[in-house]
C-alpha cells in the first residue's frame, strides 16, 4: 500500500540549479524544504532546554541534587513523548501531530518561564518534557511519505544538517540572552515553536493514508517486526554512547585538570564539522547502501570515543570529537531511513517514536552508566564506548541483507 504522500504533485526544486548544488538539493518537494525550513527556524529558538539547569538552579533557587532529579523527571516525559507522538502521527495525522506538539511545547515553555511555586516547576517541567518531542515522529514520517526511497538519506541528511546549524546558533544567542534575563529564552523558543506549527499547517500537506484505505495496525505490529526492534537496539547502543559526549565527557575533562571553556572548545568541532562535513557528503552518501554507511558510522564513532581514553590536552580531546563527528554524519544520513523503509505507510509514526524512544531511553542511562564507568577508571568509559560501536555496527552488518530485501520491495 502506498500512502496520500506517494501521489503528491511533484512539486520539486528547479532542475536549474548548477550540478554541484542539484545533486546535493534538486529533486525534493517543495513540502520538504518548509519541513525544512520550519525545522531550522525551531532549531535556532532552542534555547531553553540546554540552559534549564542554569535556570532552575539561579533563578528558582534548586539545589544541585534538585535539579538533577527534575532534569531526569524531564528524561522521562521525553520518553512518553515519542511514544505519543508516533501513536498521533498515525492516528491524527502527521500535520496535526507536528503542528498541535509544537504549539503544545510552546505553551508550556511560556508556562515555565512564569510560573514560581516549586510543585508547579516541577509539573510543568515534566509537561514539558512530554510535549518537546511529539513532533519528531510525524517530521520522520513526513520526510518518508514526502521523499522517495532512493532520496530519503539526502533528504534526512539535510533535515540533519538544518538542525545543527540552527542549534550553533542557538547556543551562541541563547548564552548571551540568558545574561539579559531568562524570560528571553522561553519567549523566544515559544515564538519559534509556534511558527514551526504555522508554517508546516500552512505549507506541508497531509500525508497520512486515508482512513478508508488504512490497514489495522498499532505498536504490536511494531513491536513484533524483528528486523525493526533489532534495528532499534542497534541504535540504543549507538546512543548510549553518542550521549556520553553531553555527560561524562565533561566529567572526564575536568578530572583531566581542564576548565569548562575546554569542553565548549571541544563540542564547538562537533558543530563546526557537521555544518562543512554533512554538505559535501549527502550526494556520495546517497549512492552507498545504507547499512554499510550506518556501520561505518558506528565504528567511526566507537573511534572516536575509544580514543578519548588517550586525551590529556583540549587538542586531544577536541581530535577525538572531529572523528566521531565524522561518525555521526554517517550516522544521521542513514539511520532514519532504514527506519523508514522498514515502516508500512500506516505504521511510520509508530516506528519512528520507537526509533526516537531509543534516543530518549539513552539519555536516562547514559549518564549514570557513563559516569559509574568513569568512578572505576579513567579509561573505562572510552573503551566500554567502543565496544559497544563494534558491537552495534556488527549488528548493521548483519541486519543489511534484510534491510536491502525490505528496501527493494518498495522499489519494485
Amino acid at each position: 500500500m502506498t500512502s496520500v504522500g506517494e501521489h503528491l504533485p511533484p512539486t520539486t526544486t528547479p532542475r536549474r540549479l548548477p550540478p554541484f548544488l542539484h545533486t546535493r538539493l534538486g529533486g525534493l518537494p517543495r513540502a520538504f524544504w518548509a519541513l525544512w525550513a520550519g525545522s531550522f527556524v525551531n532549531r535556532l529558538g532552542t534555547m531553553v532546554e540546554p540552559f534549564l539547569a542554569f535556570y532552575l538552579t539561579g533563578v528558582r533557587g534548586f539545589s544541585v541534587t534538585a535539579t538533577g532529579a527534575v532534569l531526569a523527571l524531564f528524561g522521562l516525559g521525553s520518553v512518553f513523548s515519542q511514544t505519543l507522538g508516533g501513536v498521533l502521527a498515525d492516528r491524527v495525522g502527521r500535520r496535526a501531530t507536528l503542528s498541535g506538539g509544537m504549539l503544545a511545547t510552546a505553551a508550556a515553555m511560556l508556562a515555565l518561564g512564569y510560573v514560581t511555586a516549586t510543585p508547579v516547576v516541577v509539573a510543568v517541567v515534566f509537561v514539558l518534557g512530554v510535549a518537546i518531542d511529539i513532533y519528531r515522529p510525524a517530521s520522520q514520517a513526513l520526510v518518508a511519505d514526502l521523499v522517495s526511497p532512493a532520496d530519503r538519506p539526502r533528504a534526512y541528511g539535510l533535515l540533519f544538517w538544518a538542525i545543527n546549524l540552527g542549534f550553533a546558533v542557538a547556543m551562541v544567542f541563547g548564552g548571551t540572552l540568558s545574561r539579559a534575563g531568562f524570560s528571553w529564552l522561553f519567549w523566544i523558543d515559544a515564538v519559534t515553536c509556534a511558527v514551526f506549527a504555522g508554517l508546516v499547517w500552512r505549507a506541508v500537506p497531509e500525508t497520512r493514508t486515508r482512513r478508508a484505505d488504512r490497514e489495522p495496525g498499532g505498536f504490536a505490529d511494531v513491536l513484533r517486526d524483528r528486523v525493526a526492534v533489532a534495528s532499534v537496539l542497534i541504535v540504543f547502543g549507538y546512543a548510549f554512547v553518542y550521549l556520553q559526549a553531553y555527560s561524562t565527557l565533561p566529567l572526564a575533562m575536568r578530572h583531566a585538570g581542564l576548565p569548562p571553556q575546554a569542553y565548549g572548545l571541544a563540542m564547538a568541532v562537533n558543530g563546526v564539522g557537521i555544518v562543512i562535513v554533512q554538505p559535501l557528503t549527502v550526494a556520495w552518501l546517497n549512492r552507498r547502501d545504507a547499512s554499510r554507511v550506518l556501520a561505518a558510522g558506528m565504528a567511526t564513532v566507537g573511534l572516536g570515543f575509544g580514543l578519548t581514553a588517550l586525551a590529556g590536552s583540549t587538542p586531544v580531546f577536541a581530535a577525538t570529537v572531529l572523528v566521531w563527528t565524522l561518525g555521526e554524519v554517517l550516522f544521521a544520513s542513514v539511520s532514519s531511513a532504514i527506519i523508514a523503509d522498514l515502516a508500512p505507510p500506516h505504521l511510520r509514526g509508530r516506528y519512528g517514536g520507537l526509533y526516537g524512544t531509543a534516543f530518549s531511553v539513552a539519555a536516562l542511562l547514559g549518564p549514570l552508566g557513563g559516569s559509574w564507568l568513569l568512578g572505576h577508571g579513567a579509561w573505562l568509559p572510552w573503551v566500554t564506548c567502543a565496544a559497544l560501536c563494534a558491537a552495534s555496527g556488527a549488528g548493521a552488518l548483519a541486519l543489511g541483507p534484510a534491510v536491502r530485501g525490505r528496501r527493494k520491495g518498495l522499489t519494485v
